[in-house]
């Protein structure tokens, strides 16, 4: 299966509301004297596509061929978005482009801040004929709602019409009590609680009959509903109820992104809803264990299902080919005999993009740095210690004495070291755009383990 979907691109067309999520990272330093509140000290901060741009993001991690078609305000998220998609975005005056900022500490999001303005958009004839022009050109839609106006009513049952008269799958992340604009679509994501809302029930106690209620009420091609951790319900001609993946939730920031996503990539490949449905599941257990709006690469829901984390172990020729299109994240270290300090370290360096890899230096090459009487452990076993934890995505062994040919090789966006290397040059730094320096642990080193142990003989 997964074979056949990387040979293939489908091309799918993204319209509805585009917006900029904002993450600032801090560290909690103290309570403020002035009010019971947190004293937050920033550490970094990025902007990455989010709304209806998660979905984008998230079909180009896919390999799709994306094209979004929007509205943003003439501001400066408006222009973020317009140098960051490939697409065609009409400007709106008096609009403002959707502005999410986010304050996260410790990877826990503490505060969110929205600067938006929102009303029906005016250019709905102009949305609607630009739509109509490149449609055809499509294999599959998706209309992603935040409810920020532009897909009105009007809008909506045209660009679903529209797509009815192709023969193209629509699909529709839905918002609102009102689900009556999404007549006649391929099919809906409604989660628990907005399906509750559309049903005007106040709970759902069959989950048969409510999809079945939905299909029917707005002639869907199939009913389905998320069920977060529980996964996905869907009708067609029957019940399915697809378990979720049993993963560690990181952060739950754009899942249905990612459902909805792989449900387009999938249908437009005329897979079948069932294993479409199975796909859209896996790549939300990829997501929730990363944090913020971030993408699943086929690669990565790949080695979800397989069995061995040993999978994760690549050669760079093989690794060069599994992190296009993504911001991917290089350290590298001997990581002789692992702990708690390496970990953090580690993690840390996990939420600086979508990508983690992690360079490890052969034993010729330890043995060279160290000492004959180094490495403790070989390299295979120190290279599956590393893939074996979740936030390590790739691990790649190196026999030179530094990184400088792999980063060169590999061109990563972010090189990872110490903060001991803080004044000091740091091989590759002229190879990447960024170099952020982590603190270590106190108190934690291979050295010092190997010494205490020795001492205890």
């Amino acid at each position: 299966m997964f074979d056949f979907l990387s040979s293939k691109k489908p091309k799918i067309l993204v319209v509805g509301d585009f917006m900029v999520d904002h993450y600032i990272w801090c560290d909690c330093t103290r309570i403020s004297p002035e009010a019971p509140v947190m004293v937050m000290k920033s550490q970094k901060e990025d902007k990455r596509l989010g709304g209806a741009g998660n979905v984008y993001a998230n079909l180009k991690s896919l390999g799709a061929e994306v094209f979004a078609l929007g509205l943003v305000g003439d501001d400066e998220s408006g222009r973020f978005l317009k140098e960051n998609l490939n697409a065609k975005l009409l400007v709106e005056k008096d609009r403002k482009t959707p502005l999410k900022s986010r304050v996260l500490s410790h990877s826990q999001q503490v505060l969110r801040l929205d600067d938006e303005n929102d009303f029906d958009t005016k250019l709905e004839d102009e949305i609607i004929q630009e739509y109509k022009t490149i449609a055809k050109d499509y294999d599959a839609i998706v209309l992603s709602d935040y409810a920020k106006g532009i897909l009105t009513s009007k809008v909506t049952k045209a660009l679903i019409e529209h797509a009815n008269t192709l023969n193209l799958p629509i699909l529709i992340d839905p918002k609102g009590s009102d689900f009556s604009k999404y007549q006649n679509a391929t099919l809906l994501t409604p989660n628990k609680k907005e399906a509750i809302q559309a049903l005007s029930v106040e709970k759902i106690d069959n989950l048969e009959k409510a999809l079945k209620k939905l299909k029917d009420d707005l002639n869907l091609a199939y009913s389905i509903i998320t069920l977060s951790e529980e996964g996905i319900a869907l009708f067609d001609e029957k019940l399915h109820i697809i378990p979720a993946k049993a993963l560690e939730v990181y952060d739950v920031t754009g899942a249905g992104d990612s459902v909805i996503a792989m449900l387009a990539y999938a249908l437009a490949l005329k897979v079948d809803i069932v294993k479409a449905c199975e796909l859209a599941n896996d790549a939300a257990a990829v997501v929730v264990a990363k944090v913020g709006s971030v993408s699943a690469s086929l690669e990565e829901i790949k080695n979800l299902k397989k069995a061995s984390f040993e999978d994760k172990i690549k050669s760079k020729e093989e690794l060069v080919k599994l992190i296009q299109n993504q911001k991917v994240v290089f350290t590298n270290g001997c990581f002789d005999i692992m702990h708690y300090g390496h970990i953090k370290y580690l993690e840390k360096a996990k939420k600086l993009g979508d990508i983690l890899v992690v360079g490890l230096n052969s034993d010729e090459s330890v043995k060279r740095l160290k000492g004959n009487s180094r490495p403790i452990n070989l390299e295979f076993q120190r290279a599956c210690m590393l893939a074996s934890m979740y936030f390590v995505d790739y691990v790649v062994i190196f026999n030179d004495d530094t990184p400088y040919e792999l980063i060169e090789f590999l061109k990563p966006d972010v090189l990872v070291k110490g903060a001991d290397y803080k004044g000091k040059e740091v091989v590759g730094s002229n190879l990447v755009k960024k170099v952020e320096l982590i603190d270590f642990e106190d108190g934690f080193s291979t050295t010092n383990i190997i010494n205490r142990i020795a001492n205890d003989k």
